[in-house]
C-alpha cells in the first residue's frame, strides 16, 4: 500500500512523504512480521535526491536492500504485500472442525453381496 502525502513535517527538508506498508517472512525460522514505513523524499545540497525511510518515529535503513529478520537476525527474509502476514495467522488461528476418525457402519445385505443403498 502506497500514499503520498505532502510535507509531513517529520524532518525538515523533505518534499515528499510516502507511506508504505510490507510484511516479511523469515525463511530460516519461519518467523513473521509486518512493518509500516514513511519514506521521505529529500534533496542534498548538491541537487541529489534521497530517501530517508522511517519506522516507528526513527530512521531506518531500507527493508528492501538486505532485509533482517526481527528474531533469528538471518537475512534470507522474502517481503511480501501488507496484510499476508495477518491474514495467515488468522488462517492459523480459525477452528478447524474435523470429524472424529472411527469405523464407519455400512448396512450390508443378508446375503452379504453388496451394501444397501
Amino acid at each position: 500500500m502506497t500514499e503520498i502525502s505532502g510535507r509531513s513535517g517529520l524532518r525538515a527538508g523533505a518534499t515528499a512523504v510516502v507511506n508504505e506498508s510490507y510484511s516479511f517472512a523469515c525463511m530460516r525460522c519461519g518467523y513473521g512480521w509486518e512493518q509500516s514505513y514513511e519514506i521521505e523524499h529529500h534533496t542534498d545540497g548538491d541537487g541529489h535526491e534521497f530517501v530517508m525511510y522511517v519506522a516507528d518515529g526513527r530512521v531506518v535503513p531500507s527493508p528492501l536492500n538486505r532485509p533482517t529478520c526481527q528474531n533469528c537476525d538471518g537475512h534470507v527474509v522474502r517481503i511480501l504485500r501488507p496484510g499476508r502476514v495477518a491474514s495467515a495467522r488468522d488462517a492459523a488461528h480459525r477452528d478447524r472442525r474435523v470429524p472424529a476418525a472411527g469405523p464407519v457402519e455400512a448396512p450390508w445385505d443378508p446375503e452379504g453381496q453388496a451394501p444397501l443403498p
